[in-house]
């Protein structure tokens, strides 16, 4: 599914128009980028939680001339799925 089918799949459950759940499904992606991108986490029970963390930097090899390469540290996002979501997931058929 990608951004528009979600949009739509949204809209017709929620009766909203697909200009609408566009707006607010691009205002509820935006606040949770800014905030985790200042450091916060955003957690949504019964879904999961979005939060950053942090990668040390590292040796790598060049996997074509085997060279050894500066991996420099860097900022990472991370999403922790929520129990409800596993449980959803998880459910045997």
């Amino acid at each position: 599914m990608n951004k528009q089918e979600l949009i739509d799949a949204i809209a017709s459950q929620t009766g909203q128009s697909k200009a609408q759940t566009g707006e607010t499904l691009d205002t509820a992606l935006d606040v949770i980028r800014k905030n985790v991108a200042k450091g916060g986490s955003v957690q949504v029970i019964g879904f999961g939680s979005f939060s950053s963390g942090k990668r040390a930097a590292r040796i790598g090899r060049n996997p074509k001339t085997g060279e050894e390469i500066k991996i420099p540290a860097a900022k990472t996002v991370k999403f922790t799925a929520g129990k409800a979501f596993k449980d959803a997931v998880n459910e045997k058929k």
